[in-house]
């Protein structure tokens, strides 16, 4: 049986005692049609953003902060904080030329220096900022003037425009921060996006007013709030009474059902994560063997037609269909007597079997802990018999940067820009912290493509890596992922194609 916590169970029941008694439950947060209620599964890691990476946390940071860079819908590049940049040929350099009509939510107006600040100075103060790794190759930004500068770096950075657009790329005031410090921030964050945080309460709701000053225009709707829900079935009964607008990652068939009550919208919307198996390359998964025929057990056409309704594409390689890394031609095919000759050759079978750990989480994407008790099963039926570890979403973080994550884990790996580097290229760098892979290959392939400024041979290079890695059991591609979202019929909001809800684009249909 599931744990709830006092207050998400308070929540389903208090529910669940409503639609029982034929009553209709309060609109919670849905009273004028200038407002939305949002039912999200995770809370920010904390509102310096450029602290943490976390893929849900975006598009609530993206309330109240902008990017140098940004993305339309269909993921290309496109100007935002940065009205133009050029990387030169040698990806050594990046000028840019900042807006001049961006405007903090204090009234300050954003410059150059603000640029400077978060990708620079914030660095050298020692900041204990994740950004740091991203940008440790930033030698220098020269302010020119308030709106025209440089970024120079230590070696190549082909995708500095990239990462302008990626995870914990927000500009902060540098005014600001220098004035109330580090807490200071975390506790009143202020921004030049959309919104203004007004209210926060950890691990349960924040709510966001308009920023009616916004560069782009004031957005469409004044107030929104966000619950921080984490059960997913707590998300289900807060969208079916109507205590919310919108929500994410239900479970599919839970997803479905409301759809099909003709009452709500349902989507099944594939993006660019993937689901996948990290894994170690010692302890039981020293053996290439053991990898191997692990990768081999696994049917993942039977998962994304038991958890995804056939909507998750099965991937071999760290690249979903249609982005730069893919290697169409490829292929880890589901073969169990492969994976029995396999595990034979190292001694084991279903009689003796392998004996290792799986790690997942339970609720952090639709159908994680479906998937791990099934890849379980598929394991067990070729000599391969595996400890499920459920784990919390936060504790996947703190366990890989400790190098302490058993042989294998499941996860959704976010990549908002679909760039190879940001897939592959992130999770086996040994360089990086998100990598639980360790063995001496393919580390150096990895480091040289960092350096590779030519666009065509570096993805060249990513699609030969995709299948090295996959051949040898480095790392183990399962699905593209799918993101569930359910909400009110006449509450639009523009579609993304790495899963972004974003809140300036909501709105409701005109009556």
């Amino acid at each position: 049986m599931t744990n709830l916590n006092r207050r998400t169970a308070l929540q389903v029941l208090g529910v669940g005692a409503l639609v029982a008694a034929g009553g209709v439950p309060l609109a919670y947060g849905t009273e004028a049609r200038d407002s939305a209620s949002i039912a999200w599964p995770s809370d920010v890691p904390s509102w310096d953003p450029n602290q943490r990476f976390g893929p849900d946390a975006q598009p609530l940071f993206k309330m109240v902060f902008d990017q140098p860079v940004g993305q339309n819908p269909d993921l290309d590049l496109v100007p935002e904080l940065l009205e133009e940049w050029e990387l030169s040929d040698d990806a050594m350099e990046l000028r840019f030329r900042v807006r001049d009509d961006v405007v903090f939510h204090d009234g300050t107006k954003m410059t150059a220096e603000d640029i400077r600040y978060t990708f620079f100075e914030r660095i050298k103060a020692g900041h204990p900022i994740d950004i740091a790794n991203t940008w440790r190759r930033v030698e220098d930004i020269e302010v020119i003037s308030p709106t025209e500068g440089v970024m120079r770096f230590s070696s190549p950075m082909p995708t500095a425009p990239q990462w302008l657009a990626f995870q914990g790329g927000f500009v902060v005031p540098k005014h600001y921060l220098e004035k109330v410090g580090l807490e200071g921030f975390r506790e009143k964050p202020v921004g030049t996006g959309p919104y203004r945080l007004v209210e926060y309460q950890m691990n349960s709701r924040m709510v966001f007013e308009r920023h009616e000053a916004y560069w782009r225009g004031p957005a469409p709707l004044k107030r929104i709030t966000v619950d921080v829900i984490k059960e997913s079935s707590a998300r289900v009964a807060a969208i079916q009474s109507g205590q919310t607008d919108l929500t994410i990652n239900v479970p599919v068939r839970e997803a479905e059902r409301l759809g099909e009550s003709g009452k709500l919208i349902a989507e099944l919307n594939p993006i660019t994560r993937v689901i996948l198996l990290q894994v170690r390359h010692d302890l039981a998964f020293a053996d290439e063997n053991v990898r191997l025929a692990a990768h081999h057990a696994i049917d993942k056409q039977a998962l994304s037609k038991a958890f995804y309704g056939g909507a998750a594409v099965p991937l071999s390689v760290m690249a979903p269909p249609g982005t730069p890394g893919e290697v169409a031609d490829f292929e880890i095919p589901y073969d169990p007597e492969k994976a029995k000759a396999l595990l034979a050759e190292s001694g084991f079978s279903p009689d003796n079997p392998v004996k290792l750990t799986l790690a997942a989480t339970n609720g952090h994407f639709p159908s994680d802990f479906d998937i791990a008790r099934a890849l379980l099963q598929m394991w067990k039926k070729v000599g391969i018999e595996a400890e499920l570890d459920v784990i919390e979403y936060a504790k996947y973080f703190e366990l890989n940067r400790g190098d302490k994550l058993p042989e294998a884990t499941l996860y959704s790996w976010d990549n908002a820009t679909g760039d190879p580097e940001i897939f592959t290229g992130y999770m086996l760098n040994p360089e990086m912290p998100f990598s639980s892979w360790k063995g001496d290959e393919p580390g150096p392939q990895v480091l040289e493509l960092f350096k590779e400024p030519d666009y065509e041979k570096r993805v060249a290079g990513y699609r030969d890596l995709n299948r090295r890695a996959s051949e040898m059991g480095a790392v183990m591609p399962l699905l593209q992922s799918v993101q569930t979202l359910v909400r009110k019929p006449d509450l639009t909001y523009e579609k993304f194609g790495n899963g972004w809800v974003l809140g300036r684009t909501l709105e409701w249909d005109a009556e």
